[in-house]
């Protein structure tokens, strides 16, 4: 079986089908995890995950692009404020994993506006729900691009202020869709987070490398969906049934059998989100 770690059949893009799209995985041993953006997104991944006894899960979040004033689909989105005590009440629900999707995001900044700003109250709200994480006993869900520096400076006084709570001899976060080198995701492995591979992979060889001295209890997969889509469907919607082709893929960079990845991915996964 596969768990995609990271899906989104909670968004717009699955507005008409989402029950299709989850049954079809579901038939076909795949599980997944309902990341949520916003509020509204998060509390769809609970309902949605809510219908379903086993095998469809959520996490509940605010995403760093969501802290400012976006343009998104043509429209200009207001900037969400967290609020601690709306999300605490969705993260206690039984089908609540993790939390996230959360981190830093300086790629889609205006830098027409107070760019030191955003960043300050992008690292603020990150800051508060990797404490509602901890004191939660949840995983995190880390979103990061182009923001490695502060990401790990930040995570790294995290990890030394809450370490008397953070689980002991597991992961504690995993940073979603990696695209880093090497010697970043070795820095996240010193400090006890994991990393996840989406279908980037099938398409770039840029982490063939770093697949293969990947050690088996550090990484899982995701579809990101309805995102990047893995090859040879690139063009298309993604959903989490196509999670099989991540897995494939760094089962033929690792010289392992599929069913290997398969089960040490989802060992992973289960461990991380205690599914």
């Amino acid at each position: 079986m596969y768990i995609d770690t990271h899906s989104h059949v909670n968004f717009s893009a699955f507005n008409n089908d989402a029950f299709d799209v989850i049954q079809r995985s579901l038939e076909s041993d795949t599980w997944m995890i309902l990341v949520g953006s916003d509020y509204k997104t998060s509390k769809r991944a609970l309902d949605l995950a809510n219908k379903y006894e086993k095998g469809v899960y959520a996490a509940v979040g605010l995403h760093p692009i969501h802290t400012q004033e976006i343009e998104e689909d043509g429209a200009r989105m207001t900037a969400e404020e967290f609020n601690h005590e709306f999300f605490e009440k969705l993260a206690k629900f039984e089908k609540v994993v993790a939390i996230g999707e959360i981190g830093l995001d300086y790629y889609h900044i205006d830098l027409k506006g107070d760019v030191q700003a955003v960043k300050n109250k992008q690292k603020e709200v990150f800051i508060e729900q990797l404490k509602l994480a901890a004191n939660l006993g949840l995983p995190a869900i880390i979103h990061c691009r182009q923001a490695h520096d502060d990401m790990l400076g930040i995570l790294k006084d995290f990890r030394k202020e809450y370490k008397d709570i953070l689980p002991k001899n597991k992961p504690w976060a995993v940073m979603h869709c990696f695209s880093g080198n090497e010697d970043l995701a070795w820095q996240y492995f010193s400090l006890d987070i994991s990393i996840s591979f989406t279908g980037l992979i099938t398409f770039s060889k840029q982490w063939d490398d770093l697949i293969r001295k990947l050690p088996s209890n550090k990484f899982m997969v995701e579809t990101d969906c309805p995102f990047m889509t893995p090859e040879p469907y690139r063009g298309q919607r993604n959903e989490p049934l196509l999670v099989s082709y991540v897995a494939n893929r760094i089962a033929e960079i690792k010289n392992l059998s599929l069913e290997r990845v398969a089960d040490i991915t989802t060992d992973n996964a289960r461990e991380m989100f205690d599914v």
